[in-house]
C-alpha cells in the first residue's frame, strides 16, 4: 500500500478533478467512502437535495473550506492536504468500508484528525477506481489552529505497513527516508503529454549521476553535464564561490515559458553540490586498493579498462563482506559510479539492461549508515577509465571483457544485498537484487558468443586431454559447487580455459585453486561461468577466446606456480585482496 502526499491551495479545483472523468477517462463511479463526520455531501451519489452534481460539489467545497475562511490570514497559503493511497498490484479488492477504515487510520496517524479529537481537520476520502482512494483535508482545525504535520509522509508510510499486515495485503519494504523524491503526478502527466518516456526529474537524475561518475573535479562534472545537453545554472555566494546548482532539460518549460529548474539536492539527497564535492575529495585520497600487475596495453582501451575494473570490483566485494559499515557504505557509492560508467559506455546489445541495473542500484547507494571518508579512489578511477576509454564494440575482446566485468558485478551487487539485509535496509537490499537481475540478463547477452566459442573449443580437445582436465575439476572443486552450480554437465568452457592456460605455461591445478579461493561461489547462478572468467583474468588469457591478439606478458605466470620467495611476492602483488594469498580473506564456503 503506497501513500503519496501533496499540498495545494485550490480545494474546488482538486474536487473537480477527483469527481471528473480523469485525464484519460480512467475515473469511474466517483463517490465518498468516508468523511470527517460521516455526513459530508457526495457529488457522486447524493441526488436527494439537488440532482445537479455541480451544486453538490460547491456545497462540499464550502463545507471543507469553512474553517479556512474563518481563520482568514492565519490559514496556511497551501491549505489543501491531498494523500492518495493505493494498493499494490495483485492485492485483493477492498470494499468501501475497508477504504473508510484505511482513510480514518491515515488521518489519525498523520495528525490531520486524531481519533476522539472533535477539533480535528475536516477531511473526505474519494474513491473513483478499485485500487486507490484520495484523501482531501483542509489544514485548519476546529479551534482555528493549524495541525502539526511533522513527518506526515513517514507516519503515513508506517501506518500503511501496519494496515498491510492486518488486512492481509502485499507487504512492501519499509522506507527509511533516504530515497530520491518520486516524480509528482503533474510531472508524470506532463511527460505523457509531451511524449517523453520518463519525467524530467528522472532524466536529469540519471544525467547528473552519469556526469559525476569518475569525474576528477567539479569543473569536469559541470562540463560533462553541459556536454550531455543539460542546462546548468550555478548559485554563487557574494564571494563568487558556487553554493549549489540547478539543472533543466532543453525545451522543458512551465506555463510562463520559463525553464523548469531542479536543484541537485531535489533530484536525490546525495546529488547536492556539497555531497558531490565530498565525493570528489574522498576519491582523491591515496588508494589502498591492490595494484594491477598485468600488462594489458596490447588490447583496446575499452577492453583494458574493463579488465582493470574487474580486479577493483572483486576487491570491493571483499570489503562489503567485512563488518566495517562506514567503509562498506563508501564502497557502495563507488560501485554505483562504476555501474553508471559501464552503462553509458556499453555496447547496444547490453545497454538497456546495464542502464536498468545502474538505475536500480542507485537506491542501494544510500542509507543511514554514514559513509566514512574512506578510499574510493580505485573505484572512481576505474569508472573514469571506462568513461575515458570510450564505448566497447560488443564483439571480440571488448565484448569478452564486458562479459567478464558484468559477471563480477553480479557478485558485487549480491554482496551489497547481503550487507543491506543484515542491517535491515529492506528497500536497499531489494534494489541490489533488482540490479543483480538486470546484470544477469546483460551478462547472458554479452557472454553468448565467447562462451559458445569456448564450449566448441572444449569439445574439440583430444579425449585424453579433456578427461585429464575434467579430473582436475572434480578433484579441486567443492562437491556442492560441482553439483549445485551445474558444472557437472557443462565443463566444456572450463576445460578449454584450463587447456589454454597450460599452453600459456600455467599449472592448471594451481590456477584453478587460486580461482576457487578468490571468493565464494554460492551466490553465483552459474559457478562454471564465474570460474571461466576468473581463470582467464588470472592467467591473462584473452576474454574472447577467438581473439587473435598476442597474450600480454606479466607476472601472473609465476603467480600460478611460485618456486621461490620472490615469485611468491609477485603472486601476492598480482591478485586482489581476498584471494588465497590474503590472510584476511573470508572462507570461500560459509
Amino acid at each position: 500500500m503506497v501513500p503519496d502526499i501533496g499540498r495545494g491551495s485550490r480545494t474546488h479545483g482538486l474536487l473537480v478533478y477527483l469527481y471528473g472523468p480523469g485525464r484519460r477517462e480512467e475515473h469511474t463511479d466517483a463517490h465518498l467512502v468516508g468523511s470527517w463526520d460521516g455526513f459530508a455531501p457526495d457529488p457522486g451519489r447524493d441526488t436527494g437535495l439537488d440532482p445537479d452534481p455541480k451544486v453538490t460539489l460547491a456545497r462540499l467545497t464550502a463545507a471543507l473550506d469553512l474553517r479556512v475562511k474563518q481563520a482568514g490570514d492565519r490559514a496556511p497559503a497551501k491549505h489543501v492536504w491531498h494523500c492518495s493511497v493505493r494498493t499494490a498490484p495483485g492485492d485483493r479488492r477492498l470494499d468501501d468500508e475497508e477504504w473508510n477504515a484505511v482513510a480514518q487510520r491515515i488521518v489519525h496517524a498523520t495528525g490531520i484528525a486524531p481519533a476522539g479529537d472533535s477539533d480535528g481537520c475536516r477531511w473526505i476520502a474519494v474513491r473513483h477506481a478499485e485500487d486507490h482512494i484520495h484523501i482531501v483535508a483542509t489544514l485548519v482545525r476546529g479551534d482555528l489552529r493549524n495541525p502539526r504535520l511533522n513527518y506526515d509522509f513517514n507516519k503515513a508510510q508506517a501506518e500503511c505497513r501496519r494496515i498491510e499486515k492486518e488486512m492481509g495485503l502485499r507487504r512492501l519494504n519499509t522506507g527509511d527516508g533516504t530515497a530520491a523524491k518520486n516524480p509528482s503526478s503533474a510531472e508524470k502527466f506532463k511527460a505523457e503529454r509531451t511524449g517523453r518516456p520518463e519525467t524530467s526529474r528522472e532524466t536529469l537524475r540519471e544525467a547528473v549521476r552519469r556526469a559525476v561518475s569518475g569525474a576528477e573535479s567539479e569543473e569536469e562534472f559541470f562540463t560533462r553535464l553541459r556536454e550531455a545537453g543539460v542546462r546548468v545554472k550555478l548559485r554563487h555566494a557574494p564571494s563568487g564561490d558556487a553554493l549549489g546548482y540547478n539543472v533543466a532539460l532543453p525545451g522543458d518549460r512551465n506555463r510562463d515559458g520559463d525553464p523548469v529548474w531542479y536543484p541537485g539536492s531535489k533530484l536525490a539527497p546525495d546529488l547536492s553540490l556539497p555531497k558531490i564535492r565530498l565525493r570528489l575529495t574522498d576519491g582523491a585520497a591515496e588508494s589502498t586498493a591492490p595494484a594491477v600487475a598485468a600488462d594489458w596495453t596490447n588490447w583496446s582501451p575499452p577492453a583494458r579498462q574493463r579488465r582493470n575494473a574487474v580486479v577493483i570490483a572483486e576487491h570491493s566485494a571483499t570489503l562489503l563482506e567485512r563488518d566495517e559499515d562506514g567503509e562498506a557504505a563508501a564502497q557502495l557509492v563507488g560501485v554505483g559510479e562504476l555501474l553508471d560508467a559501464v552503462a553509458q559506455t556499453s555496447p547496444a546489445t547490453t545497454r538497456t539492461e546495464l542502464a536498468a541495473a545502474a538505475r536500480a542500484f542507485e537506491r542501494a547507494t544510500r542509507s543511514h549508515v554514514r559513509a566514512e571518508r574512506a578510499d574510493t579512489r580505485a573505484l572512481r578511477s576505474a569508472a573514469r577509465g571506462i568513461v575515458k576509454g570510450g564505448g566497447a564494440l560488443g564483439r571480440g575482446e571488448d565484448g569478452g571483457t564486458t562479459a567478464m566485468l558484468v559477471s563480477t558485478l553480479v557478485l558485487v551487487t549480491l554482496a551489497a544485498a547481503r550487507w543491506h539485509s543484515a542491517r535491515g535496509h529492506a528497500q536497499q537490499a531489494h534494489a541490489s537484487r533488482q540490479a543483480a537481475a538486470h546484470l544477469r540478463t546483460a551478462y547472458r547477452q554479452a557472454a553468448a558468443t565467447p562462451m559458445r566459442v569456448l564450449h566448441d573449443q572444449g569439445r574439440a580437445l583430444p579425449e585424453v586431454q579433456r578427461r585429464t582436465h575434467e579430473a582436475t575439476l572434480r578433484a579441486i572443486l567443492p562437491e556442492e559447487v560441482v553439483w549445485a552450480g551445474g558444472i557437472e554437465t557443462r565443463t566444456d568452457a572450463l576445460v578449454a580455459t584450463l587447456a589454454q592456460a597450460e599452453r600459456a605455461g600455467h599449472d592448471s591445478e594451481t590456477l584453478l585453486r587460486q580461482a576457487v579461493d578468490m571468493r565464494e561461489l554460492d551466490s553465483a547462478d552459474d559457478a562454471g561461468d564465474v570460474l571461466v572468467w576468473r581463470l582467464r583474468r588470472i592467467a591473462q588469457l584473452p576474454a574472447h577466446p577467438g581473439d587473435g591478439a598476442r597474450r600480454p606478458q606479466a607476472a601472473t605466470r609465476q603467480a600460478t606456480a611460485p618456486s621461490s620467495r620472490t615469485s611468491e611476492r609477485n603472486a601476492t602483488a598480482a591478485v586482489p585482496l581476498g584471494t588465497a594469498q590474503d590472510p584476511n580473506r573470508r572462507s570461500p564456503r560459509r
